[in-house]
Parts: structure tokens; sequence; C-alpha cells
């Protein structure tokens, strides 16, 4: 275990060393901070004009968070493109992959540095919302739910994209195929509105349907299970794909 640490933080430290993390961490919150102040200006002004909403955590949470899946949808392929595939262009993977660490060391952490910068992400998306907690009535509970399932769906972008980031050396490569196939899970969810046969086993593979839930407030552990499930899938796809190179 004390290895899966030693790399989660070299692998840390690289991602913020690198320019790309702190310009997406920038742009990220510029662009949702431009939604945000909208969303604030609207409400204000329909609250004026005696407009009715469920509340603010519904109304500016729900949607500042809803926005924000794209915005993943696009950043985290950009944030997992180099973690592999840099290293097997640099011949520095072909040491990685010598050294007396198992695979599974390595995937892991590999992953637990990426999800520092996640945590990071979610530090971000709290700020907005919350910083209305002095003033307003704020249901916490819908905002815990709103990032549990933003964390839930960053996990498994990233272990998506770690995977395409092992098949590769191009970097631009892994993260267009990952972005690619991020978007094809995402949009699966079409299929299951069609009258054809296991339109609901397409339903369930959707990232977004069980986003869905847990951003309505709606705590159902099948949605927690998916990810989890889906982030190990594609962890364990990662170790394969390394055992194969290894051998």
């Amino acid at each position: 275990m004390k290895n899966v640490w030693v790399i989660a933080r070299n692998e840390l430290r690289r991602i913020f060393v690198s320019p790309l993390a702190w310009s997406v961490l920038a742009v990220v919150q510029l662009i949702l901070g431009f939604v945000f102040i909208n969303l604030l200006i609207d409400y204000a002004r329909n609250a004026e004009l005696g407009g009715q909403f469920s509340g603010v955590a519904e109304y500016i949470g729900g949607a500042l968070y809803g926005f924000a899946t794209i915005i993943l949808l696009l950043v985290m392929p950009l944030m997992t493109m180099r973690l592999f595939s840099e290293e097997r262009r640099s011949g520095s993977l072909t040491l990685l992959l010598s050294a007396p660490t198992s695979l599974i060391e390595i995937v892991l952490g590999k992953f637990l540095g990426l999800v520092g910068f996640m945590l990071a992400l979610i530090v971000l998306l709290a700020a907005m919302p919350l910083s209305l907690l002095p003033g307003t009535g704020l249901d916490l509970g819908r905002i815990a739910a709103g990032l549990l399932g933003l964390f839930l769906m960053m996990l498994a972008f990233g272990a998506a994209g770690l995977f395409v980031s092992s098949l590769t050396r191009e970097p631009t490569l892994a993260a267009v195929v990952g972005f690619g196939l991020l978007l094809l899970v995402w949009l699966i969810q079409i299929v299951s509105y069609q009258d054809i046969p296991f339109a609901e086993v397409f339903g369930y593979l959707s990232l977004i349907g069980h986003y869905d839930d847990l951003s309505r407030g709606l705590f159902d552990t099948s949605d927690v299970a998916y990810y989890l499930l889906f982030t190990a899938f594609f962890l364990w796809l990662t170790v394969q794909r390394l055992d194969l190179e290894r051998n």
C-alpha cells in the first residue's frame, strides 16, 4: 500500500506542476462562475416578479451542477490523456513497469493522484452555492447529493480516461478517444427511450441517468454502485492492458 501512496503523491505533484491543471481549474471556475451569476440574476428577477421556485438549492445548485457535468465531460479526458501515454512516449513507462511494484499499485497510484485533482474541482464547485448560505435557507442535503453525484461521475470519467491513455503513446489521441468513449456511454440513454428489446438495460448503462437521480436529492445505492462498478471495471481493464505490455 505504501507504493500506492508514493505513486499517487508523485502523480499529484506532476499534475499540478503542469500548467494544464491550473488552466483547467481557472477555465472551469470562470465558466461556472458566469453561469452561477446568471442563475442568481435570473432567480432574483423572477422572485421580484412573484415567480415560484422550489428552492435556491434546486434552482441554482441543480442547474449549476447539471451544466458542470457537460464541462467535466470535456475536461476529464484532457486530464487523463497524459497519465500513461506520455510516459510511454518518453520511455519512462518501461522503467515503471520493470520496478518491483505490482500493476494494481501502479494503476491505483496513478488514479488516486488524479482523484486529488478531482477533489480540488469539487471544492471549487461547492464554494459557489455555499457562498449563499449566510443569506438563504440553503438545502445542504441537496447540494451534498449533487456534489456526490459529480464526484462519482468524475471517478468514472477518470477511470475510463486512464484506460484509454494506457492504449496509446499520443496524449492528443487519448483525449479524443476518451471523450468519444465517455460521450457514447453518456448518450446511450437515448436508446432507452426507444421501443426496443433491453431498452431498460441501455438506460441503466448510461452515465447521466444515474446522476439525474442524485442531483434531485434521491440517494439510491444502485446509482452509487453503478459508478463504483464502472470505475472498478475500467481500472481492471487498465491493469490487464499493462499486464500485456509487461509480458
